[in-house]
């Protein structure tokens, strides 16, 4: 059976419409859902995810008819699939994840992303500089990627680039923006609360009440 349409039947088996439309409404009524929790879906298609694993390769003809798919679950899946496979991905499939990136944008996606292009930033350091350029796009969910593409990396984060797209992003009155700096903030904290306090203290002039909120959680 064709892929696609594999896992298209999987999930209109299982489609609640009373969970749908809570989802949808969750999201601002920005796309359609079938109506599966998290657990479920991913329990939906994990063997089909072992399955694609032993193959070693990206099949993106199958992750581009799944985000092209108005139910939000096929996103989902997309971001699944790549998280699965991230130790497959090279710098060069960077362009075709910032297609998915640049379409149906929110922040549950987004925040799928910031994570999947972290990974190959830890194997392949060409992508510190396209997270200098992403940090001043004009899009603000470049942006807000860019700010977030180094958390949970603790030790091994690269904070002279964490305080550059930062301060790029100081001023700014997008709430997503503010958000994902007070979280970057937060999450680093955890690993040098000494760095993240004196980040505040040289910046806080410039920086969102929020953004020092959410990045002061953890600091005593």
């Amino acid at each position: 059976m064709d892929k696609y349409i594999k896992i298209k039947t999987l999930f209109e088996k299982n489609a609640d419409e009373d969970r749908a439309e809570s989802m949808a409404h969750y999201m601002r009524d920005q796309f359609c859902f079938y109506g599966l929790s998290s657990p479920k879906r991913k329990t939906l298609y994990k063997d089909f995810l072992k399955e694609e694993k032993k193959r070693r390769t990206i099949d993106w003809e199958l992750l581009d008819r799944c985000y092209a798919d108005m139910h939000r679950e096929f996103q989902y899946f997309v971001c699944d699939y790549l998280s699965a496979m991230k130790q497959y991905l090279i710098y060069e499939d960077i362009q075709h994840i910032k297609e998915y990136v640049k379409s149906r944008q929110w922040w549950d996606t987004i925040d799928c992303f910031d994570r999947i292009i972290g990974s190959i930033g830890l194997r392949d350091h060409r992508v510190d500089d396209l997270m200098l350029e992403w940090s001043v796009d004009e899009d603000f969910w470049l942006r807000r990627l860019a700010i977030d593409h180094q958390l949970l990396r603790k030790g091994k984060t690269n904070t002279a680039l964490l305080e550059k797209i930062l301060v790029n992003n100081l001023g700014s009155t997008e709430f997503f923006i503010n958000k994902a700096i007070g979280w970057a903030l937060r999450d680093y904290s955890k690993t040098d609360p000494v760095w993240v306090m004196g980040f505040i203290d040289r910046h806080k002039e410039q920086m969102s009440s929020l953004s020092i909120k959410e990045g002061s959680k953890y600091l005593s």
